[in-house]
């Protein structure tokens, strides 16, 4: 029996910044003038430090001059573009948490995004790619709908000049609201002013959960949170002056803003945004034009980028590592990555919003059977433990819920301290841990096995089955890129095993095959009663996901069981 305790620490070094953005980005400024910090192909824009930094208080400025002030919540729906750096960062310098809204909210979970989180402003692009927000824009303003209007909003500030009705909350467009900025460029007194009560304990950052179910909340990240999680995974990545990284994934989401921006703008690279959205294409010629290091995305987006590649005969020359976040990269996924891309070796995160968010990463120097099989090992100044239901302490090796503690933990839901009191709960010590929900267990090692969430358990037959193990088993098979388990009702069992897949190519295994692939690591009791193939018309082109790139399980029992059972056989949720 193993005795040792499933608690792990992270290292009490490198010690723990305690700044603001506001002070970040000065330093950042000094420090590396010239140096790129952002591109934007699509956009036709390249901001130096010192630009991004000079844009930064314009904003901050523009904030100001409407009569906004610390604490007033600021939000943004927008495509991966330059003036959503502008926003987020002069939001932080004069304590204006800056809100990042979900590309995929309908017009009216929009609206009630703005009403929960309180926002004083709201920056909207006009469309993102083909979809046209204009519809958002009319229902956030109180057009053409008997809805009041949202009370505590002030202002739509529109990033494109878009004629729109001229009813209802007031509108302006981003060059004339920036314009006022201009206008007090020569005076810092009030921006210094306004930047001296802003404090690193302070809320930079409201990002709101990506739950399938449910009512989203709002977790409140502060400067700490965000600073010192961005420079570890950066430290991670081992980002230097040196490096390009190419990042798709969504600035709306932790993955973009944190992982990819911050942690780039920490380390004093570059960063570059392809397209407002993930467009492929746009992807692949930004690694291969702006010669990128390092590149961001979930299994499914290197999935693409290599058929394009592979199309095209392209091969990046200076790629050297990838970030995958929330999802292990399949083995025959990371051989394809190292013969066509170059990449050596994949880093994996994991976290989740409230822990701001990453609290285990691989490390570039970890033996492949760590690196394509656990999430890696506690970042510093951060704690993790694995619990049974009663809260008692597990071993190394059993199986239970994963808490996490230490400097990244939320400072809350925004407005909602039932919900916080839910999941952050002190220990007998006065210890502050965050219940994740995930299912994990501890190696000897102190790397981290995540098997899965809670809620999503299979009970078949009594026994309880957790998907992430069966996932991670399936994407070993070289032929396999992507899965996703859930359970199908079943009559006998009650529930059963199934499973959606994607095929790397073509030549995908039989469903018997896949059957006796798991089964014989596993069980046949975990083995897929059934398989539903990514591609097929019944199925769907793409796993259903959140706009953050989360599979969408609901959906697929949903999907699943009306496949097997010929009726609508209603999901779990």
């Amino acid at each position: 029996m193993n005795t040792k305790l499933a608690m792990v620490h992270g290292p009490n070094e490198p010690p723990l910044w305690n700044k603001t953005v506001g002070s970040l980005i000065d330093e950042q400024a000094s420090r590396y003038e010239t140096h790129l910090a952002a591109i934007f192909p699509w956009q036709s824009v390249r901001l130096t430090y010192r630009q991004l930094a000079d844009r930064s208080k314009i904003v901050a400025r523009a904030l100001l001059e409407m009569g906004l002030r610390n604490g007033d919540c600021v939000g943004i729906m927008a495509g991966n573009c330059h003036q959503y750096l502008e926003i987020f960062l002069g939001g932080g310098r004069v304590g204006c948490p800056v809100v990042v809204l979900n590309n995929t909210y309908t017009p009216e979970e929009l609206k009630n995004a703005v009403q929960r989180s309180s926002c004083k402003l709201v920056v909207i692009a006009s469309c993102i790619g083909s979809k046209d927000l204009s519809g958002h824009i009319q229902t956030l303003r109180g057009v053409g709908s008997t809805n009041p209007k949202v009370p505590e909003l002030r202002r739509v500030v529109c990033l494109d000049d878009t004629v729109i009705q001229d009813t209802g909350v007031e509108l302006q467009f981003y060059n004339s609201f920036t314009a006022n900025g201009y206008l007090t460029f020569q005076d810092d007194s009030l921006l210094k002013r306004a930047e001296a009560d802003v404090h690193p304990e302070d809320v930079l950052n409201l990002q709101f959960t990506s739950g399938t179910t449910g009512s989203p909340k709002a977790a409140m990240l502060t400067h700490n949170n965000l600073l010192n999680n961005a420079r570890f995974v950066g430290d991670a990545m081992q980002l230097s002056l040196d490096d390009v990284v190419c990042c798709p994934p969504p600035l709306f989401h932790c993955f973009g803003l944190v992982l990819g921006f911050l942690a780039s703008y920490t380390h004093g690279s570059s960063i570059v945004f392809p397209s407002d959205f993930f467009d492929v294409r746009k992807v692949v010629d930004a690694i291969m034009i702006e010669d990128a290091t390092v590149l961001l995305g979930v299994p499914t987006m290197y999935v693409a980028e290599l058929e394009v590649m592979s199309k095209t005969n392209q091969r990046p020359r200076r790629l050297r590592t990838g970030l995958a976040s929330g999802s292990v990269v399949s083995r025959g996924l990371m051989d394809q990555l190292r013969q066509k891309m170059g990449v050596e070796s994949m880093l994996i995160a994991y976290g989740m919003t409230e822990t701001s968010p990453v609290t285990f990463i691989t490390a570039l120097n970890d033996p492949l059977s760590k690196a394509t099989t656990t999430v890696g090992r506690i970042i510093p100044h951060t704690s993790a433990k694995v619990i049974d239901k009663n809260g008692n302490l597990l071993r190394r090796g059993e199986r239970g819920e994963l808490c996490t503690s230490g400097f990244a933990l939320q400072k809350g839901y925004w407005k909602n301290q039932e919900k916080t009191m839910e999941v952050m709960k002190p220990d007998e010590n006065g210890v502050l841990w965050m219940h994740t929900g995930d299912e994990a267990q501890l190696d000897d090692d102190g790397y981290a096995h995540i098997t899965g969430r809670i809620k999503d358990m299979i009970i078949r037959g009594g026994e309880n089955i957790f998907p992430r193990e069966i996932e991670e088993r399936i994407v070993q098979h070289p032929s396999i890129s992507e899965a996703s388990v859930v359970g199908i009702h079943d009559e006998r069992y009650g529930e059963v095993v199934g499973c959606f897949v994607k095929a790397v190519n073509e030549a995908r295994p039989s469903d018997e095959e896949l059957r006796q692939w798991v089964g014989k690591l596993l069980g046949s009791h975990k083995a897929p009663v059934y398989s539903f193939w990514i591609g097929d018309a019944a199925v769907g082109v793409d796993f259903p996901k959140t706009g953050s790139g989360k599979h969408q399980k609901h959906i697929m029992r949903d999907i699943g069981n009306r496949l097997v059972h010929k009726g609508p056989v209603k999901a779990k949720l």
